[in-house]
């Protein structure tokens, strides 16, 4: 956890690892969308996106840890769990403890991808020309197919211009992607009630209507490309699909499961194994059981039968030989 709130901080607030400088294209529609303000103008600002995908996923596991551990009765609840002979948990504690910190190692480690994948790829942000202020006169562009790549070509701001070149993935949909993905997980996978069939579901897409919901505003506003959202809700969703799957075990309980009971060979009584011979079927058994299940006589009537036909078979074979 520690390793990864380190590599959280110096992707966001270093230049430990410097962007990676794209070229442009004089001129090109693409990139010159008007400059939309900085990011705490935005409707939807980072400072509201980390707030909700801190606070919505934290108040639902609480709440329904809680609800959980009230509901079960005293034979069904788990003991107090003793570790290395000095710390006691309550089961209680020990849960919310869990989900909580995997929730949050997996936050850093989405903020680390996202940022990853910006400072390596350095793709504009739609409104990358209007950030940049670039010279035309002075880079000599005479149509829109020269490609720039001079590392002093933009006059604008340093801060913003580094800004606009983290656009692939976009980090705040990434964030919201997977706050949606693992709450609505632990909705879905701990919460089994009966009566309420709508309230999950209603839960569920509300939730994953608001973090599409950013992604939206992100491109109503030209901070990015379409292609940089769905990249950001690949990844947001890849990671909370992995840690709950993989690490949690789809919030359940583990089971110990029952001791196997081996089974032991027959041994005689001077404690020698007993060896198996092979079962040989009984042609006069065969003839008997065939005739009882035709007649059913009585068991004397059936005794003497089975008698007098050994005994013309018996005759038979004599005669043969």
């Amino acid at each position: 956890m520690a390793g990864t709130v380190l590599l959280a901080y110096y992707f966001e607030y270093t230049d430990t690892f410097p962007v990676h400088i794209q070229g442009f294209f004089c001129y090109d529609k693409t990139f010159s969308k008007p400059y939309p303000g900085p990011e705490e103008n935005s409707k939807v600002p980072p400072v509201l996106v980390y707030s909700l995908v801190t606070a919505i996923p934290t108040i639902t596991i609480l709440a329904g840890e809680l609800m959980i551990f009230l509901m079960k009765s005293e034979g069904t609840q788990e003991k107090t769990i003793v570790t290395a002979d000095c710390c006691y948990f309550s089961p209680l504690l020990r849960r919310i403890i869990r989900f909580l910190g995997v929730y949050s190692f997996g936050l850093f480690t989405t903020t680390i991808f996202a940022s990853a994948g910006q400072v390596v790829t350095g793709n504009q942000t739609p409104h990358f020309l209007s950030a940049c202020r670039p010279n035309y006169t002075a880079l000599g562009c005479h149509s829109n197919l020269q490609y720039i790549t001079e590392r002093r070509a933009c006059t604008g701001n340093p801060l913003i211009v580094a800004s606009a070149r983290k656009s692939f993935p976009s980090k705040d949909a990434a964030l919201s992607v997977y706050s949606a993905v693992y709450t609505v997980m632990y909705v879905t996978l701990v919460f089994r009630t009966k009566g309420t069939r709508l309230t999950k579901p209603t839960v569920s897409l509300t939730l994953l209507c608001l973090a599409m919901l950013v992604g939206v505003v992100r491109v109503a506003e030209y901070r990015n490309h379409w292609s940089d959202i769905l990249a950001g809700y690949f990844t947001g969703g890849a990671i909370a699909v992995f840690l709950v799957t993989c690490v949690i075990n789809n919030f359940q309980q583990r089971k110990p499961s029952p001791p196997s009971v081996r089974t032991q060979r027959p041994e005689s009584m001077l404690g020698m194994p007993m060896v198996a011979l092979p079962c040989v079927e009984n042609p006069l058994e065969k003839l008997s059981g065939t005739q009882r299940s035709l007649d059913q006589p009585s068991e004397q009537s059936t005794a003497a039968h089975t008698t007098g036909r050994y005994t013309t078979l018996y005759r038979s074979y004599s005669t043969q030989v």
